[in-house]
């Protein structure tokens, strides 16, 4: 993502929402996450979640712009987020790109190409 970024990012505004935890130790952790050293409780204070967005951005040196659902997971909802998706909002207002479900819907060359037809 941040390649798109660093290509579109002066066309189209680029964010990325931490919405639950995924893959949380006292929910459906993974012997991958444990393997790796993920162990991360599901937050349950916005204080909380945003500590774990800020480790998750630093390991995984993400460097797009951070918003964070609130504990309603209203944005996970209203988006299908879980456990992660791409969206294009267009200028609109209207979504002009949904992405699969992740991760084999998480396809970001499908992305840029509603990104190119977007910005023509």
């Amino acid at each position: 993502m941040d390649a798109l970024h660093a290509k579109y990012g002066d066309k189209v505004e680029f964010f990325m929402v931490y919405i639950r935890e995924a893959h949380p130790i006292d929910g459906w952790a993974t012997a991958a996450n444990a393997k790796e050293g993920i162990v991360v409780k599901q937050p349950t204070t916005i204080t909380e979640r945003v500590a774990v967005l800020n480790e998750m951005c630093t390991k995984l040196d993400i460097n797009l712009p951070p918003l964070v659902d609130g504990l309603d997971d209203k944005v996970n909802k209203a988006y299908s987020a879980w456990p992660d998706r791409l969206y294009l909002v267009g200028a609109d207002g209207k979504v002009a790109y949904k992405g699969g479900p992740g991760p084999g819907g998480f396809k970001p060359a499908d992305l840029e190409l509603a990104i190119k037809k977007a910005i023509e």
